[in-house]
């Protein structure tokens, strides 16, 4: 929590304006009553008109300058939060884009979106509410105690008791409800998460008839958040009633003395009327306080939880190791074991490679057998739990991060496109490629046919997601962007499932024209993708076989199981 404090940094004068404002207003409300007193006693009793008159003026003209100080403290309250939670999401922001994929997986989607949404909108309401109430209640039910003193001491004493026992309901009641709106959110995260997951997978459910499965499944979150939000609703609901009942009771009480009082002529009518409008703020600012409180109390749990986000260690940043640029193995795994975090057993096991400048590396084995795995652990998105992977020959871990991704270019298993047009998204492969170049990674990658076809060629537009696009053209939009960037390793990650056997071929052909020295590594299901590649990686339970494809065949069972199934597949296709 304290952590959060910085990002009010460039925002601490509104924070001390903010509330300054309010208090110059409730020192104005505070003699209100007084006004209201001596118009009664002075102005009515004696019909002195020009004195009512004078005195309204004077409460005009105190609602007026109390008017103007409520706007100024609602504006500096309103800048410093909007201003406070912009640079907390963005720092929220930066925070996510450096976690590590092993991070992402184990937060989750959901619950990121939900930090970066809902957590914020609680945390600049509750902010706001803080700057203008946090101080001015307190302030005005103390100085309304005091004020009363001023008036009738006697009769004050009745709010020596209201107001403890008012505390005491406020402060129990905010200190019982912190801990259940923890659970309310994060029954909230089980909610958006099965939610996300049956929107992005809405196809598959309905192609399996799964939708009465989905649903049940999340009335049952649902019903899991309704449940904790009832609970506390009923706890935090007790607050307003509570409050009122103790307010009422005690001006019955300060009504019955002051009547007794004036009877016997120690105070006048103003005086009781004076009196009860003290007791009346203090009613309206503890409610306003109360409800602070609730407000006050969302935000802190919000707060906690992004800052819990905030407290996650980002990517380790690698030495500054210097690339040899004459070394001929790009890629070199030796003894490599990876395992992620809590799984009982590694993934990858002793696993021993090497690729050379201008080989092309094949990897193949069943779903689940660690193949992206593999891939990934080269631009060090996981890090080897065992042995050492090596890059243009330094370990990955240190070489520096930037410097080590800039020579690689990935095509993950799904292909991203963003909201922009062809060329913007082209472009994050190289940012000063020209459009030349970007034709002619497009066409490498099967994909300038339809991308020409477009209107507006380069500069048609791509929508979320690239949602406007097949799978099979995204795919090769994504490998484009990948070629755009010219790097020292081409990654290529079952990055043609989408595409036919004759495309595949094609884009493969391409490629291999302009390969260069540039590695290459492709993953795929299809042994007809890398049955030509230098050297090929069969991924069995962990292990690795590496061999060619004529190798393999002849030696191994599970490559020529994998071979024969699929060529015999085509063939009766």
């Amino acid at each position: 929590m304290k952590g959060l404090l910085k990002y009010l940094k460039g925002s601490r004068i509104y924070c001390v304006l903010a509330p300054l404002f309010k208090m110059l207003e409730a020192i104005l409300e505070l003699f209100v009553p007084l006004v209201v007193a001596a118009i009664i006693d002075k102005g009515i009793a004696l019909s002195d008109k020009p004195y009512i008159f004078k005195m309204c003026a004077v409460l005009i003209l105190f609602g007026a300058v109390g008017l103007a100080f409520s706007l100024t403290a609602q504006y500096f309250a309103a800048k410093a939060s909007v201003s406070f939670v912009k640079r907390l999401r963005h720092a929220l922001y930066s925070h996510i884009e450096s976690l590590t994929y092993e991070q992402i997986d184990s937060v989750g989607t959901s619950t990121l979106i939900t930090r970066m949404t809902s957590d914020m909108d609680s945390v600049q309401n509750g902010l706001n509410l803080t700057l203008r109430l946090l101080l001015r209640s307190p302030f005005v039910v103390f100085g309304a105690m005091i004020m009363a003193f001023t008036v009738d001491s006697r009769a004050a004493l009745t709010f020596t008791v209201v107001i403890p026992a008012l505390s005491v309901v406020v402060f129990g009641i905010m200190f019982a409800c912190i801990p259940l709106y923890k659970k309310v959110r994060t029954a909230l995260d089980g909610v958006l998460g099965t939610a996300r997951e049956s929107l992005v997978g809405a196809r598959v459910i309905r192609a399996f008839c799964k939708e009465s499965e989905q649903e049940k499944q999340f009335k049952d979150k649902n019903d899991a958040l309704t449940a904790v939000q009832e609970f506390t609703g009923r706890i935090s609901a007790l607050l307003n009633p509570v409050t009122c009942v103790i307010i009422n009771i005690g001006i019955a009480v300060l009504i019955y003395v002051g009547a007794i009082r004036v009877d016997a002529g120690l105070i006048t009518q103003g005086a009781v009327v004076a009196l009860y409008n003290y007791m009346s703020q203090i009613l309206v600012e503890l409610i306003k306080f109360a409800n602070l409180i609730i407000n006050i109390t969302k935000s802190v749990a919000c707060c906690g939880r992004i800052s819990d986000m905030l407290k996650i260690p980002a990517e380790k940043e690698n030495a500054q190791a210097q690339i040899d640029e004459k070394e001929e193995t790009v890629v070199e795994f030796s003894n490599v074991s990876f395992a992620y975090a809590g799984a009982g057993e590694n993934s990858l096991e002793n696993i021993s490679f090497k690729v050379a400048k201008g080989e092309t590396v094949g990897i193949i084995g069943a779903t689940g057998s660690g193949k992206s795995t593999l891939v990934n652990l080269i631009p060090a998105f996981y890090r080897a739990t065992g042995g050492e992977v090596r890059a243009f020959g330094k370990n990955v871990n240190d070489i520096s991060l930037e410097e080590l991704r800039a020579r690689i270019a990935v095509v993950p298993q799904k292909s991203v496109l963003f909201k922009g047009t062809i060329r913007e998204n082209m472009l994050w492969g190289r940012e000063e490629a020209t459009d030349g170049e970007i034709i002619e990674a497009l066409k490498l990658a099967q994909a300038w046919d339809f991308v020409s076809a477009k209107k507006g060629g380069l500069d048609a537009v791509v929508e979320q997601g690239g949602r406007n696009f097949s799978g099979g053209q995204r795919q090769r939009l994504a490998v484009a962007r990948a070629l755009v960037k010219k790097a020292d390793i081409l990654i290529l990650d079952d990055s043609s499932s989408a595409l036919d056997y004759a495309t595949d071929a094609a884009m493969r052909k391409a490629i291999a024209s302009v390969q260069g020295d540039s590695a290459v590594f492709i993953v795929s299901q299809r042994t007809s993708s890398i049955m030509h590649a230098d050297k090929i990686i069969l991924l069995d339970d962990g292990r690795a076989v590496v061999g060619t494809h004529a190798e393999l065949l002849k030696n191994n069972a599970v490559y020529r199981e994998i071979h024969l199934t699929q060529f015999d597949e085509e063939e009766s296709a």
